[in-house]
């Protein structure tokens, strides 16, 4: 898959796929005080190999096309992709392909964070595959990122449109170099990256026969779902909770704004969230705050993980406690530090705290979410734990020009790959697509909840998180996500299967 502002830009990521590292933040007319709402966005700040290698592959390059949709004479790129053979049953068993769409990150952290992809492509004898994403990680067009992220000129290539056709032209590619054409493949994909396995799947079924896209908000555009949802699910995550907690959020944000107008209030501030660098704007800290809640709420897992951060099992439960278990009398902004440190500095490690990473903002999701990842956000008084925010198109617009001198096309997702009526176009047109979602998920809103036919199938857990089907299993998996891959599995087993029998038919007569 945050708020979008060029000084402070999804997602969830994320994609993110959530809150960009400098998010893009439009101004709400309708916040008090000048508050702005950071839009979330998916994973990608957090997309940046650790070190650790858990899966073994190769990495290759494959020369690019910048753009696939014209004959102009433009200079190609390398892109990078992960390759295993080790499993695969080669060609003359017609041993399927697994194929992630990479998502807006490093290609490696992806890889490390998918183990479902590894832990099956033994039993189905498939080769597994990680293409990256243009403009990110390794796979930059002109060169270099200083090059690629120059201007909106050179920018102008970083879409979804040009991603999907670099996998597809990749993949056949490698089909054909490994006399492979007639090996299937299944497409992978978390967050944005399920987005693009969704879409991939619907653009290219020569190519593919069948996708899972996991917490994919494909809905998340124009008024397809109301735009209060996202920022709703974060906050009966933690309603469910304790509504005490829930409470001291919300009553934070203008406490904040209170202690920030006083004469020596940005520096009590700075001091009290133990900040490595003087508090200039109240709306920085606003930010840092919201993109934790917003983040736990994704990877609310009932195991310990460090997806993100090193984090508990069910996180936002030990966000809430260590909030109400302070003694009597402590004030609010103390209890939303004993919170927020949960998710920021549950190690104990972290001596004070940076605000941003990327004083730039200029990461691709911005560039991303200026241009066609347009998604509506906004923030009910009545529902919300969060400062009330009313969309604001123009002002987006306003902020995306001054930042990349772009406007943004709203409407070009849904028509390039639709979303207006999506039960009747994916039960006419689709075919062989799971869109896998947990409802603690906050963009499970935008995805697709019901089963659309007997191949477009919706597989809906009510305690699952951002793409937790994707991750290694666990001695700690609970049996709902046991049976939810175990479905998983069944599917695909079921799509290679009939592949390869309408192929022997076809080639029998």
């Amino acid at each position: 898959m945050t708020k979008l502002t060029l000084s402070s830009l999804l997602l969830p990521p994320l994609i993110f796929i959530v809150f960009a590292s400098s998010p893009l933040t439009i101004a709400s007319e309708a916040a008090s005080r000048g508050n702005s709402k950071p839009i979330p966005r998916f994973m990608g700040k957090f997309a940046q190999p650790n070190g650790g290698r858990p899966f073994q592959y190769e990495t290759r390059y494959f020369e690019q096309r910048l753009d696939h949709f014209s004959f102009a004479d433009l200079p190609k790129f390398r892109q990078r992709y992960l390759i295993s053979t080790e499993h695969w049953t080669g060609p003359e068993q017609m041993g399927p392909i697994f194929l992630y769409c990479g998502n807006e990150g490093d290609i490696e952290w992806f890889a490390a964070n998918t183990g479902f992809v590894w832990e099956i492509a033994p039993r189905f004898g498939a080769m597994v595959l990680f293409p990256e994403h243009r403009y990110y990680g390794e796979s930059m067009p002109y060169g270099s990122r200083d090059k690629a992220y120059a201007n909106a000129a050179s920018l102008s290539y970083l879409t979804a449109e040009q991603a999907l056709a670099d996998f597809a032209v990749l993949v056949t590619d490698l089909k054909r170099n490994l006399s492979a054409e007639g090996c299937p493949v299944v497409l992978f994909g978390g967050s944005y990256g399920g987005m693009l396995a969704a879409w991939m799947r619907l653009k290219y079924p020569h190519i593919a026969i069948g996708a899972l896209a996991s917490s994919a908000p494909v809905l998340q555009f124009e008024d397809i779902v109301p735009p209060e949802t996202f920022y709703d699910i974060v906050s009966n995550s933690f309603k469910r909770e304790s509504i005490s907690c829930f409470d001291s959020i919300k009553k934070s944000w203008n406490i904040l704004i209170s202690e920030g107008e006083k004469n020596d209030g940005l520096m009590q501030l700075t001091k009290s969230f133990h900040l490595c660098r003087d508090l200039k704007r109240i709306e920085d800290l606003s930010d840092w705050l919201e993109s934790a809640y917003s983040y736990l709420a994704m990877v609310n897992y009932p195991y310990p993980s460090e997806f993100l951060m090193p984090l508990p099992g069910h996180p936002i439960k030990e966000v809430c406690r260590k909030m109400d278990s302070c003694p009597e009398g402590t004030s609010v902004l103390e209890r939303i530090f004993e919170g927020v440190s949960v998710y920021y500095n549950y190690t104990g490690e972290v001596e004070c705290f940076q605000l941003d990473d990327d004083p730039h903002g200029m990461d691709g999701w911005n560039w991303q979410a200026c241009t066609e990842m347009v998604m509506p956000m906004s923030s009910r008084q009545e529902s919300s734990m969060f400062p009330t925010y009313d969309y604001n198109y123009s002002s987006y617009q306003e902020e995306c020009w001054k930042g990349f001198s772009v406007k943004p096309r709203p409407t070009w997702i849904t028509t390039e790959f639709g979303g207006h009526d999506f039960k009747t176009t994916l039960k006419i047109f689709g075919s062989n697509i799971i869109f896998s979602n947990g409802l603690l998920d906050p963009w499970s809103g935008g995805s697709v909840l019901q089963n659309i036919s007997e191949t477009v199938v919706a597989l809906v857990t009510e305690e699952g998180a951002h793409h937790i089907d994707l991750r290694s299993s666990t001695a700690g998996d609970p049996d709902w996500l046991v049976k939810q891959r175990a479905s998983e599995v069944t599917l695909i087993k079921g799509w290679i299967e009939d592949y390869h029998q309408q192929r022997n038919s076809i080639f029998s007569i």
